[in-house]
C-alpha cells in the first residue's frame, strides 16, 4: 500500500542524565514554519485519498448519526429565583439557543443568547462561562473561536438586550458574580496556559484597571473562582493534582480581601461547601477515599473539624450537593457510581438511590437552588439514553423530567449489557463493561472496539452514546476496560496506575484484550482499540508492547511524546503534570518514562492499522506530538497496514464543534474501522 513520504530534516540531539535523545522530527514543532503547515495539509490529503473508497459509507454513517439527533429539542428548565432557564436547539443549526421565562413555564420566551449567530464566520465555536448576575439583569458570557481555550468575555444587558462596552480578553472558562450584581471575578492564564490569577472587574470600568485579588506563583497549581450555592461566599479554588487550598470572601463584600480557609498541606485535598451556619469539607486528610467533615464558620484549622461521614476504604466520595435540609453524596462503590442522601437533621437517616443494571452511570444535574428538597440527577447506561430525574429527598419519590429521545426509534431490548472481569498479570481483577446486539451472540469473530483511558483518576463511565448504534448494528461489540490509573475502584486504583506504577495501565488493558479473546467475544483479526489524550498514550504504549494483539487502533489527540513534553517546562501543563507522570529531571522518573513513552519506543516491527488525530490549536496535547509519532512510525514500521494522520486545522483538543460537524469526524473513524476489518477478512459481512 502506498505510504506518505516525509522529507528528512536535521535531527535534534540532547543528552539527559547521560542518555542521548535523538529526535529526527523535532522540526515539526515549529507551527510558524510554512513547511510544517504544508506537511499537515498533505497528510490530511493523503488520509482523504486512502479513504476515498469509503466516502459513500462515511456519508451513510453521518446521516445515520445525524438522524438520531432530535432536530428541535429543549433541556429540562431549571428554576433560579423567579426565572426558568433552559437551552434549546433548532433543526439544521449546530449550536444551542439559551433562553428563560419569567414566573412560569407558560410565560413568553426570552432569548438570552443564540450561539448560532455568535458562531457565524468561525470554523470553530465554544461557549464557555455563562453567568447571569444575581439580580438577573446582566449576562456575562465567554467564547472561544479557535479551540485554544482562550476565552473572550462579553456582557449583555438583559433589560434592553444590548451589549455593554465591557470586554475581557484572554481569560479562562471561569467567572463568578458578587451579590452586588456589578462586580465579577474572573481568571486569566499565564504564557504556559496555566490559570494563575483572579481579577476583579466592576461594570463600566476599563479592563486594564481591573484589580488583581489573587496570584498563584506555584506552577503546579491551577486556579478557578465560583459563587457558593448559598450565595454567601466567593470561593477561589487552588489545586494541583494532589494538593488543594480554598480562599473565601463574603459575596456581599466584593472589595474585601480573600482569606485562606485552611492552608495547603502537601498531598492534602479539600473542597468547601458553605452551608447556613457551617462549612462542610470533603477531604482526603487521613482518608484516601475522602471523608466529609464539618466546621463552624469561624473554625478554619482542621483540628477543629468534626467528622460527618467517615472514610470507607471500599467507597470513594467524589462530590457533594448541598441543600438546606439535605446533602446529596456522590460516591463510587465496586466501580459503579451511586448517590446517597443524608437528612441533615438526622445524619443516621441516609439512603441510596438504587438501580438495577449491571453497568450504568449516575451523576448530579443542575442544582443551583439551595432552599429546596428536590435533587436533580441524570441516569444513563450502555443501554439507556440519558434521563433527568427530579428526586424528592424526604419522600424518596422519583420523577422523570426529561428523557433523551432517539428519532426513528431505539429499542433497548435489542441489545444487552454485561460487566465481566479480567485478571491482570499481577493478579489484579480489572472490570470490563460491554454492550452488543442480542442477535450477534459472541462467537469469537465479532468485531470489537475496546476503549481505555486510565489516567488522572478519571473514570471510564458506561454511558449511552447514540452514535455507537451505528457500530453495534453492524455487528460490533463495544467494551470499556476500567484499568488502573482511573479511579473507577477508588483513589488507590488511581495511585496504582500513575508515576512509577503507570505501566499497570498498559498491562491491565492488554489483559482485558486477551480476556475478551479468550472468552470468544472477538479474535485478534477483529479486535480494535480507541483512546484519546492520555488514552492515546495508552494506545501508543500498548501497541509498542503487543502490536500483534490488535487489528486497528484509533488514537485521538494522543499524548505520545511524553518524555520531550515533560522535559519542557515552558509547554502548557508540564509542571502541574509532574504529579501524575513524574518529573524526568529526576533520573528515576526519566528512566521510567523513557521505558514506556510511545514516541521513544517505536521499533522496527509490524503495527496495527492506525488512525491518528490532532488539533492544530490544541493547548493540551500539542499537534506535533501525534504528527511526530506518525512520522516516526512510518519510518520504522515493517508492515503495509494503513497509517493515517488527520489534523483538524481549525480546532483544539476536543475536535470539531457543533452538534453536526463533529459527527463527520466520528463517521470517518467508524468508516476507517470497517475498511481495515474488511481488508483483514474479506469474507466478513457487515449488516
Amino acid at each position: 500500500m502506498k505510504q506518505f513520504p516525509l522529507a528528512p530534516r536535521k535531527a535534534s540531539v540532547k543528552s539527559v542524565h547521560g542518555i542521548p535523545l535523538i529526535d529526527n522530527y523535532a522540526w515539526l514543532q515549529d507551527k510558524e514554519n510554512p513547511e510544517v503547515i504544508a506537511y499537515l495539509k498533505a497528510e490530511n490529503a493523503y488520509s482523504e485519498e486512502m479513504m476515498q473508497d469509503q466516502q459513500a459509507l462515511e456519508k451513510q454513517l453521518y446521516e445515520e448519526m445525524k438522524q438520531r439527533i432530535k432536530p428541535d429539542d429543549q433541556s429540562a428548565p431549571v428554576r433560579i429565583d423567579d426565572y426558568y432557564y433552559y437551552s434549546r436547539t433548532e433543526a439544521h443549526k449546530n449550536y444551542r439557543i439559551y433562553c428563560r421565562k419569567f414566573g412560569s413555564l407558560q410565560a413568553p420566551e426570552e432569548i438570552l443568547l443564540d450561539c448560532n449567530h455568535l458562531a457565524e464566520g468561525h470554523d470553530y465555536f465554544h461557549l464557555g462561562a455563562f453567568e447571569v448576575s444575581p439580580d438577573h439583569t446582566i449576562l456575562a458570557y465567554a467564547i472561544d473561536t479557535d479551540g485554544s481555550e482562550q476565552y473572550w468575555m462579553f456582557f449583555k444587558n438583559l433589560q434592553d438586550h444590548t451589549l455593554m462596552v465591557d470586554q475581557i480578553r484572554n481569560m479562562t472558562n471561569s467567572a463568578a458574580w458578587a451579590m452586588d450584581g456589578e462586580t465579577i471575578f474572573y481568571v486569566v492564564q499565564n504564557e504556559t496556559m496555566r490559570p494563575y490569577k483572579v481579577l476583579r472587574h466592576r461594570l463600566g470600568t476599563r479592563p486594564e484597571d481591573d484589580v488583581e485579588v489573587f496570584h498563584e506563583a506555584d506552577e503546579r497549581f491551577f486556579v478557578s473562582v465560583s459563587l457558593s450555592k448559598n450565595r454567601a461566599f466567593l470561593l477561589i479554588d487552588i489545586g494541583s493534582k494532589i494538593t488543594s487550598e480554598v480562599r473565601i470572601l463574603s459575596a456581599h463584600q466584593p472589595e474585601g480581601d480573600f482569606s485562606v480557609f485552611a492552608h495547603r498541606k502537601d498531598q492534602i485535598e479539600y473542597t468547601l461547601y458553605p452551608h447556613q451556619d457551617c462549612f462542610y469539607i470533603l477531604t482526603n486528610w487521613k482518608a484516601s477515599n475522602f471523608r466529609l467533615m464539618k466546621a463552624p464558620l469561624e473554625a478554619k484549622d482542621n483540628s477543629l473539624w468534626k467528622e460527618v461521614i467517615p472514610h470507607d476504604p471500599k467507597v470513594k466520595i467524589e462530590g457533594v450537593d448541598e441543600f438546606e435540609n439535605h446533602l446529596a453524596i456522590y460516591e463510587r462503590a465496586n466501580g459503579m457510581s451511586q448517590i446517597k442522601i443524608f437528612a441533615l437533621q438526622d445524619t443516621l437517616n441516609s439512603h441510596l438511590i438504587l438501580y438495577d443494571e449491571p453497568a450504568y452511570y449516575v451523576f448530579g444535574g443542575n442544582n443551583p437552588t439551595f432552599h429546596t428538597d428536590v435533587l436533580r440527577f441524570h441516569y444513563t447506561s450502555l443501554l439507556k439514553p440519558n434521563t433527568v430525574y427530579a428526586y424528592h429527598m424526604p419522600s424518596r419519590e422519583k420523577q422523570v423530567i426529561k428523557e433523551t429521545e432517539i428519532p426513528g426509534g431505539y429499542d433497548d431490548q435489542a441489545y444487552t449489557s454485561e460487566r465481566i472481569e479480567a485478571l491482570s498479570e499481577d493478579g489484579t481483577v480489572v472490570p470490563i463493561s460491554l454492550v452488543y446486539r442480542k442477535d450477534i451472540a459472541p462467537k469469537g469473530i465479532n468485531p470489537l472496539l475496546l476503549y481505555g483511558y486510565g489516567a488522572y483518576g478519571l473514570n471510564a463511565e458506561p454511558y449511552f452514546n447514540e452514535n455507537r448504534i451505528s457500530l453495534l448494528d453492524r455487528g460490533f461489540i463495544f467494551a470499556i476496560a476500567h484499568i488502573r490509573g482511573g479511579a473507577d475502584l477508588g483513589e488507590d486504583w488511581h495511585k496504582a496506575g500513575k508515576l512509577l506504577k503507570k505501566k499497570n495501565s498498559f498491562t491491565d488493558f492488554i489483559c482485558c484484550a486477551e480476556h475478551l479473546i479468550k472468552e470468544k467475544y472477538t479474535d485478534q483479526e477483529h479486535l480494535c482499540a480507541i483512546g484519546g489524550s492520555a488514552g492515546g498514550l495508552l494506545m501508543g504504549a500498548v501497541i509498542n508492547l503487543r502490536p500483534d494483539l490488535f487489528e486497528a487502533i484509533i488514537a485521538k489527540v494522543p499524548f505520545v511524546d511524553v518524555l520531550n513534553t515533560m522535559l519542557d517546562p515552558n509547554l502548557p501543563l508540564t509542571i502541574t503534570e509532574y504529579e501524575e507522570w513524574g518529573n524526568p529531571e529526576e533520573k528515576a522518573y526519566f528512566e521510567y518514562i523513557h521505558s514506556y513513552s510511545p514516541y521513544d519506543n517505536i521499533k522496527p516491527q509490524s503495527y496495527p492499522h492506525l488512525l491518528i488525530t490532532a488539533g492544530l490549536n490544541d493547548p493540551r496535547v500539542s499537534y506535533w506530538e501525534p504528527a511526530k509519532w506518525a512520522a516516526k512510525l512510518r519510518a520504522l514500521k515493517t508492515d503495509n497496514h494503513l497509517l493515517l494522520l488527520k489534523t483538524n486545522m481549525d480546532a483544539g483538543h476536543g475536535g470539531a464543534s457543533g452538534r453536526y460537524e463533529y459527527l463527520k469526524e466520528i463517521a470517518f473513524e467508524y468508516a476507517f474501522l470497517i475498511k481495515v476489518l474488511g481488508i483483514a477478512r474479506d469474507s466478513f459481512t457487515y449488516t
